[in-house]
C-alpha cells in the first residue's frame, strides 16, 4: 500500500487505482451483507477518516432503518447506546442529499451535540449513496487523520465511491430478489409435484386404513410439520385416527369433543383456523400434549358436510409458526383429501354389504343342498322302512332286511355327501396342503366324481393370505362344481397362478354349453360374481350351446392395504 502524504491522503494515483480496485471488488460482490461493510472500509480507507459509517434510510426515506459503523469499538459502542436515526446533522444530509463537507461539526446549526461516552468528532464529510436516481443513504467520514479537513478530492473520491456502491447495492438487491423467487418457484414445484402425488396416491386406494395413512404422512410431507394428526368425526366427538411425526402413544384414539374451542369453527363454520404461539390452549390441549406451539386446524369436507379435521403442529423449519402459503396448501390438500376418505368409507360400506349378500346366498345355498341332498334321502330311508314295518304279510322279514340293505347303502352315500358338504363349508385341504395342493386335490376329486380328462396347471409360489386364500379355493371350487353338474364335459382345463401381482383362474371345459344370453346365471355363477366383486376382481363367462364353457376370473393378490403404493 502507498505511504499517505503529510495530511493523511495516499498519493493521487494510488488513491485512483485503489478506488478502482475497490469498486471492482464490492461491484463483483452479491451478498448485500457483505457489501455493506465493505463500503464503509473503503471510505474509511480512501479518505484517511478516522471513523467512517453508512446509513440505510427507511422506506420512506426519513429516518435511517441501519447504521454501519467502523473506527469505535464494541465497549465505546455500549456506552453510547442506540444507534443514531439521522437527526441533527445527519438529518441535514437526509433531508438535502448533497456531498456536505464541515471542518466543525458541532458549528454547524443543525448539530445535537454527541450523548455521553461518544468519542470527539471534528471534521465531517457526507455524501449520498443512490440507486437509479433514489437515495438509498447516506456515507458519513468524520475526524480526517493528520488533524487536517476534508478537502475536494475526498470528496470526489468519496462521491465516486458512492456511485460504485450504489451500483453494488443495485446488484445485490437484484441478485437476492431473482434467488428467492428461484426458491419460492422451486418450493412452488417442489409443492405442486407433492400435491399431484398425493392427489394420485390417495385418489387411487379404497382401503380407508391406507387412505388415512397416507394422507397423515403426505400432508404433514407438504407443511413440513412436526407432527399431523387426521381426526375424524364420531357422533358428537372427533377421535384421532392416524398420526404421523412426533406424536406421543397417548394421541392414538383420544376423541375430542366438536364445540372444542379450537374445532368448533372448523367442524361447525367449515372454516379453517390457525392457532399462534401464545394463544390459549384448547378443551382438548393438543399443542400441549406434544408440546407444540402453532397448530393448523384444517375442516374435511365431503359432499358439504365436515367429516373430520387436519391439524398440523409446529414447522420443521423456520421457526415453529405456519405461514399463509401453508394454510393455503393443507385446505387444497384437504379437498382430496375428504374425497378419498368419503370414497373409501362408501366403498368399503358396499363391501360389507356384499359380503353380507355373498353369506346370505351360501346359506341359501347349502340349505339347498341338504334339502335337495341329505334330506331327501334320509327320507326315502323312513319311507322305506316305514313300509317294510307296515307290510303285516309272510314276506315282512324278506322286506325288512331288503329295506335295511338299501338304507345301510343310503346312510353310506349320504355321509359321503355330507362329508362332501363339510369340506365345502370348511375346506380342510387348504390346512393340510396349501392352496396349490387343495385345488390339485379337489380338481383330481372332480374329474374322478364326473369322469372327465383333467389338465391342470397350478402354481400359487407366491402365497396369499388366509381369507383371500380361501376366497380363491371357493372359487375353483365352484367353477369345477358347475363343470361336475351341468357340463358332461369329457375334458377340462384348470389354470390358477399368480401373475403380476394378481390372482388368474381359468377353468374351461368342452361340456353342454349354454346361451349366456337366453339363460339366467345359477346361483353358482352369480355367487362366484359377488365374491370376485367383493375381493374387487373380475369375471368373465363366456359360452355357447354345444361349445362347452370357459369361466376366467382375475383379481388382486393381495388387500389393498398390503398393496405398495
Amino acid at each position: 500500500m502507498a505511504v499517505p502524504d503529510e495530511a493523511g491522503n495516499p498519493p493521487q494515483q494510488a488513491r485512483f487505482q485503489r478506488l478502482l480496485a475497490v469498486g471492482n471488488e464490492i461491484v463483483a460482490e452479491l451478498d448485500l451483507e457483505t457489501v455493506l461493510p465493505s463500503v464503509v472500509d473503503a471510505a474509511r480507507e480512501l479518505t484517511g477518516a478516522e471513523y467512517a459509517a453508512l446509513g440505510v434510510l427507511d422506506r420512506d426515506g426519513e429516518e435511517l432503518e441501519r447504521f454501519i459503523y467502523r473506527g469505535i469499538d464494541e465497549e465505546t459502542r455500549r456506552v453510547i447506546g442506540s444507534l443514531p436515526r439521522g437527526r441533527g446533522v445527519l438529518g441535514e444530509l437526509i433531508r438535502h442529499p448533497e456531498p456536505l463537507r464541515l471542518a466543525e461539526v458541532e458549528e454547524h446549526p443543525h448539530a445535537y451535540g454527541f450523548p455521553p461516552g461518544h468519542p470527539p468528532m471534528r471534521t465531517f464529510l457526507g455524501v449520498p449513496i443512490r440507486i437509479r436516481g433514489e437515495v438509498y443513504g447516506n456515507l458519513y467520514m468524520t475526524d480526517k487523520r493528520g488533524g487536517g479537513e476534508f478537502d475536494l478530492d475526498d470528496e470526489e473520491a468519496a462521491t465516486t465511491l458512492a456511485a460504485w456502491a450504489g451500483i453494488a447495492i443495485h446488484n445485490a438487491r437484484l441478485y437476492t430478489s431473482l434467488r428467492e423467487r428461484e426458491e419460492e418457484l422451486a418450493r412452488a414445484l417442489r409443492q405442486a409435484e407433492t400435491s399431484a402425488d398425493i392427489a394420485r396416491a390417495v385418489g387411487g386406494e379404497t382401503d380407508v386404513g391406507r387412505v388415512l395413512e397416507l394422507i397423515v404422512k403426505r400432508a404433514r410431507a407438504l407443511v413440513e410439520a412436526r407432527t399431523l394428526l387426521v381426526l375424524m368425526r364420531r357422533g358428537e366427538r372427533l377421535e384421532v385416527l392416524a398420526r404421523a411425526g412426533d406424536a406421543g402413544r397417548d394421541l392414538g384414539g383420544l376423541t375430542i369433543p366438536i364445540d372444542d374451542a379450537a374445532f368448533r369453527a372448523a367442524m361447525e363454520e367449515r372454516t379453517a383456523q390457525h392457532l399462534r404461539p401464545g394463544a390459549p390452549p384448547s378443551e382438548a390441549r393438543l399443542r400441549e400434549r406434544v408440546g407444540a406451539e402453532a397448530a393448523l386446524v384444517v375442516p374435511l369436507l365431503f359432499r358439504g358436510r365436515a367429516v373430520g379435521a387436519l391439524v398440523a403442529l409446529d414447522r420443521e423449519a423456520g421457526g415453529t409458526d405456519f405461514d399463509e402459503e401453508d394454510m393455503r396448501l393443507l385446505q387444497a390438500f384437504a379437498g382430496s383429501a375428504a374425497t378419498a376418505v368419503g370414497t373409501a368409507q362408501m366403498v368399503r360400506a358396499e363391501r360389507l354389504q356384499q359380503q353380507v349378500a355373498v353369506a346370505d346366498e351360501e346359506r341359501r345355498r347349502w340349505a339347498q343342498e341338504l334339502h335337495d341332498g341329505a334330506l331327501q334321502g334320509l327320507a326315502a330311508i323312513r319311507i322305506s322302512i316305514a313300509g317294510a314295518l307296515q307290510d303285516r304279510g309272510p314276506e315282512r322279514g324278506e322286506r325288512l332286511e331288503q329295506a335295511a340293505d338299501a338304507a345301510v347303502a343310503e346312510l353310506e352315500a349320504q355321509i359321503t355327501e355330507l362329508s362332501r358338504l363339510i369340506d365345502d363349508l370348511r375346506p380342510a385341504p387348504l390346512e393340510r396342503l396349501g392352496l396349490a395342493g387343495a385345488i390339485e386335490s379337489l380338481a383330481a376329486e372332480c374329474a374322478n366324481r364326473a369322469d372327465f380328462e383333467l389338465e391342470a396347471d397350478v402354481d400359487f409360489d407366491q402365497g396369499l393370505r388366509g381369507d383371500r386364500e380361501r376366497a380363491v379355493y371357493r372359487l375353483v371350487q365352484e367353477a369345477l362344481n358347475n363343470v361336475v353338474k351341468h357340463a358332461g364335459a369329457d375334458h377340462v382345463s384348470l389354470r390358477a397362478r399368480v401373475v403380476d401381482g394378481d390372482v388368474e383362474v381359468r377353468v374351461e371345459d368342452d361340456g353342454a354349453g349354454f346361451d349366456p344370453a337366453a339363460q339366467r346365471e345359477g346361483r353358482g355363477l352369480n355367487g362366484m360374481r359377488e365374491r370376485v366383486k367383493v375381493l374387487g376382481g373380475e369375471l368373465a363367462v363366456s359360452s355357447q350351446p354345444g361349445g362347452g364353457c370357459r369361466v376366467e376370473v382375475r383379481l388382486p393378490a393381495a388387500e389393498a392395504a398390503d398393496r405398495a403404493i
